[in-house]
């Protein structure tokens, strides 16, 4: 066998076996991280096995939209060099995909839009500074509903992304890229953003684990913004273990972003050991009324269940505003949409319409070209509620609901440590099922909406299947700071049970079975 050289080419007679390797792309990052110390593979070794695997598996997937094995395989060999000068950080070399939100110097930065198809970032988001510094390998970038906007993965104007368990399903949004590449393991982690459920939602219909901390824990800087307010980043990975040695990278203050928190750097692999005697989950009873899927409830019960048998004690509690959730949030983040999306217009930077014939008509047709549906449907209800007339009347009231949202967990945890429940009423649906019904796709996010609202920190961690082999994720909700007590109590039921273990088993596929997809290789 021959060793992979800075080109990617094979040479030398120590290249380590290709079914070691192949099992390398299934390893946690914690694992690979373990291997990369003890020198038993190098990250050029390992950039280059996941990028076969993402040449193989992506064209069915559609996870990735960007691939520059260039950058990718000089990124390892930087790695390398810090690996082999004992300079090294605790993820140095570890290989991961980035949302294609998040600014990265000479990558494409486009937001599933057609409307940044052209834009190459100048700079990079503070998220990715982080991963670069800490010495991360980037494989590329995800596919993501366009500007963030929704639930399902269908809106890019890249094409939708497949459920990596079933490529008839959604993967869920608008994460679904980074989650569908962790599941499919075409990468070992992923960076993502949260802003009404984008990193829990897709982790759960992907049978990954993801994490949106509290709000200002993770910088914004270089994050193209869709609700600010709303709007965070976090990590999605195999396991509980894996998000906190990711959050340890990504959280930390940043002068440049006003919304960043100034606290202490932590460590949030630090309780992931703790006993859970004792610990008192709350079970909200608005979130096992009707609408709820019986195979959810079963996932989430025997998740409980398991919890319980570990020493945690479940109290009833009740989050009497969580209906109220869904209305306040389709005020609140359409109108902060409209406003961040109003820079797009074909003056400065992105698409602009070929044709016209003044000022006015350019603003008109480079915004009708640029964006999809659910962009313009976003900004048309957002100026709307923005308006003369009817911003006390929408935007003002559902603002006094988010207040009533964040005191009704303010008094639950009162009286429990973590609060437990579903992450969506299903298991991920058909491709196409809600496409044309999007007031059905927004009553999806019921469960997972208010904790932006109120800007807690909230996890998925996968829990079971549905009868029909799709992933089911358990929602974990913590109180402001409490990181790592949740990444905890994932932790101990990861140790306890295989959920987050179990992998889809694809295959390549040939080119009859691929649709033709917009696609870019920079």
């Amino acid at each position: 066998m021959s060793r992979l050289g800075a080109n990617g080419s094979r040479a030398g007679p120590d290249y380590p076996d290709s079914k070691i390797l192949n099992e390398m792309t299934q390893a946690t990052l914690k694992q690979l991280s373990q291997q990369l110390a003890a020198k038993q593979v190098s990250s050029v070794e390992l950039a280059g096995q996941y990028l076969e695997r993402i040449e193989a598996l992506n064209p069915q997937l559609n996870a990735l939209i960007s691939v520059d094995r260039e950058k990718t395989l000089a990124e390892a060999q930087a790695a390398d060099a810090r690996l082999a000068a004992g300079s090294a950080h605790a993820l140095t070399g570890v290989p991961l995909v980035h949302k294609d939100l998040f600014c990265q110097q000479g990558w494409k930065t486009s937001c599933g839009s057609k409307m940044l198809d052209n834009f190459v970032s100048p700079y990079s988001a503070h998220v990715v500074e982080q991963c670069a510094a800490a010495g991360m390998v980037t494989l590329g970038r995800a596919n993501m509903d366009e500007f963030a906007m929704g639930s399902s993965n269908e809106n890019s104007f890249y094409g939708a992304v497949k459920n990596p368990w079933d490529l008839n399903a959604i993967p869920g949004g608008s994460s679904g890229g980074s989650a569908a590449a962790v599941a499919a393991r075409l990468a070992p982690a992923a960076t993502a953003t949260d802003t009404g459920g984008s990193i829990r939602q897709p982790a759960s219909h992907c049978g990954v684990t993801g994490i949106k901390p509290t709000y200002g824990a993770v910088s914004r800087y270089g994050m193209v913004a869709f609700a600010s307010s709303l709007d965070q980043g976090g990590p999605i990975a195999q396991t509980a273990e894996d998000c906190a040695l990711m959050l340890n990278v990504m959280a930390g203050f940043d002068e440049r972003d006003s919304t960043s928190l100034e606290r202490a750097k932590e460590d949030y692999t630090r309780d992931l050991n703790q006993s859970l005697a004792g610990l008192k989950v709350g079970l909200p009873r608005e979130y096992f009324a009707a609408g709820l899927d019986g195979d959810v409830a079963r996932a989430v019960d025997n998740a409980v269940a398991e919890l319980k048998k570990l020493g945690a004690e479940a109290v009833e509690i009740s989050l009497p505003n969580t209906e109220l959730s869904i209305p306040a949030y389709y005020v609140i983040a359409p109108a902060e949409a409209s406003t961040n999306l109003s820079r797009y217009d074909g003056v400065r930077y992105g698409h602009r319409a070929k044709e016209y014939k003044d000022l006015v008509e350019m603003y008109e047709k480079t915004r009708a070209e640029g964006f999809g549906d659910e962009v313009k449907r976003r900004i048309l209800v957002g100026s709307y509620v923005l308006s003369h007339g009817y911003y006390d009347a929408y935007y003002i009231k559902a603002q006094k609901i988010r207040r009533l949202i964040a005191n009704d967990f303010k008094s639950a945890f009162q009286q429990c440590d973590v609060i437990l429940g579903p992450v969506a009423p299903t298991a991920a649906f058909d491709l196409g099922q809600l496409s044309s019904d999007p007031v059905q796709m927004y009553l999806s996010d019921i469960y997972t909406l208010s904790v932006n609202l109120a800007g807690l920190p909230g996890m998925s961690v996968p829990a079971g299947f549905a009868a029909n082999g799709r992933p089911i994720g358990l929602q974990i909700i913590g109180d402001y700071f409490d990181e790592a007590k949740m990444l905890n109590v994932a932790h101990q039921f990861q140790q306890a049970t295989d959920w987050h273990s179990r992998a889809p088993d694809l295959e390549v596929a040939t080119a009859q079975d691929v649709a033709p997809k917009k696609r870019r290789t920079i």
